[in-house]
């Protein structure tokens, strides 16, 4: 079930292990964007709006959980590579301590504050109830999401792309399921959409710890391999914190982008919505090309072999080039009709704007494909500080449009925020890959 990545062809390695996480995380787009076309259908513009306008502080709160899960699991596929069991379950052992007190901490954390959060936002009078009961499910739900992610983030540094998938295609079923039953038959309203994310996201964490326990002897731990170790747990921390810094860093920049957006009104708010699901959606193949990446780079700077890391981000790179300028194309050719999944053909405004911002974003698809490749894979290096400035340089271009330009101007500069981030990210990162992977080759030779 493991995959070994320091030897082979990097390109043959980075695909066969990113095609079951495309699958992965569209299954997981799958049914988040799930909520959102059975509340756009069923419920109706305004709720689809409310569940949009808090799709920015998700970002900022289960981003940072997502990225921190991720960093925790880069000295997993160092050892892994290096072939040193021992330190491999000494630190898997901590990641559950570290794991389980900073998840429940975040769950009251931001289920306290997130009403304040959400006047804050300036979120229009008429949804600001609806986005409320939404998003204070999903917080509470925190738990459960670090306990899916830090599992399957495990799996992944061992080279097992595959059995996450499974268990989110089970839970994406489930998700519809329910969607439908707490929305059409209790019915709940936006919060049944909610629930329903947060219990399939639950069953699918047990069904993973499960099948760990089962198949994958390699993290099955004793009582000394729990023990704490402030060692690992530095370290552990010194990885996963950056990690979700970034993230969140570059949500803030995101806050301001939304805030602004909702003072356009709620029909805008509803456009961006739909626009951004499916932008989600082209994305997630984005998103696996950077786990690919991290895993690489952390098996290979663990087996000390430097010299295929360019060849492994090339490939990465010629991947991401490729798809964008096929997503390009479809968004050109259908991206009308898909919005026709979350809006009545009836709504011709929110789909006039939903598609020309989902243009804009698809035509800078390949400076996101580098935000993510050169990103991840300086983490996967384990230079996870270094990588956190590239969400700074996201956050001062979403706050600039976000703060003084859309106000200002309008619609139109809000279509254009993300990929005037996407560019300055990689004004950054490119170079300090290019820094980085010098400074590995002289401490590996």
């Amino acid at each position: 079930m493991t995959k070994d990545m320091t030897v082979g062809s990097p390109m043959r390695l980075v695909v066969s292990f990113a095609i079951p996480l495309m699958f992965g995380n569209l299954f997981q787009q799958f049914y988040s964007m799930v909520d959102t076309v059975i509340v756009g259908r069923f419920l109706g513009t305004g709720p689809l709006a409310a569940v949009g306008s808090t799709g920015s502080v998700n970002f900022l709160i289960l981003g940072f959980c997502l990225g921190v899960c991720a960093g925790f699991a880069i000295p997993v596929s160092q050892s892994f590579g290096s072939k040193d069991e021992r330190e491999l379950k000494r630190y898997v052992g901590n990641i559950v301590w570290l794991a389980a007190v900073f998840s429940v901490l975040f769950a009251v954390v931001t289920v306290a504050l997130c009403r304040l959060i959400l006047e804050w936002m300036d979120t229009p009078a008429d949804i600001i109830d609806d986005a409320y009961n939404y998003i204070v499910v999903i917080f509470l739900g925190i738990p459960v999401t670090v306990l899916y992610n830090t599992l399957a983030s495990l799996l992944r540094a061992l080279g097992d792309s595959r059995t996450p998938v499974v268990f989110l295609v089970m839970a994406s079923v489930l998700n519809i399921g329910l969607d439908l039953f707490l929305i059409l038959v209790i019915p709940m309203g936006v919060a049944g959409a909610a629930w329903a994310t947060v219990i399939s996201q639950a069953l699918s964490g047990v069904a993973c710890l499960v099948f760990i326990w089962k198949r994958f002897p390699l993290l099955h731990l004793s009582r000394d391999d729990l023990r704490p170790r402030l060692d690992h747990m530095a370290r552990l921390l010194g990885m996963g914190l950056p990690m979700g810094l970034q993230l969140s860093i570059t949500a803030i920049g995101s806050i301001l982008l939304q805030t602004s957006v909702n003072g356009l009104g709620s029909v805008v708010v509803a456009s961006v919505t739909a626009s951004n699901k499916l932008q989600m959606l082209f994305a997630c193949v984005f998103d696996a090309l950077g786990v690919s990446m991290s895993t690489y780079a952390g098996q290979n700077i663990g087996a000390k072999k430097p010299d295929r890391l360019g060849p492994g981000v090339r490939s990465g790179m010629v991947i991401g080039s490729v798809y964008s300028l096929l997503a390009l194309a479809v968004v050109l050719l259908f991206g009308r009709t898909m919005m026709l999944l979350f809006v009545d053909a009836s709504e011709t405004e929110i789909i006039r704007q939903a598609y020309q911002f989902l243009v804009i974003q698809a035509a800078f698809f390949i400076p996101l494909a580098g935000v993510n490749v050169f990103r991840l894979f300086i983490q996967g290096m384990g230079y996870s500080k270094v990588a956190m400035f590239a969400g700074c340089f996201e956050m001062v271009a979403r706050g600039v449009f976000g703060l003084f330009l859309v106000p200002k101007f309008g619609f139109l500069l809000a279509c254009f925020a993300s990929p005037c981030a996407w560019i300055l990210a990689d004004a950054f990162l490119v170079p300090t890959f290019f820094k980085v992977l010098r400074h590995a080759k002289r401490f590996e030779t």
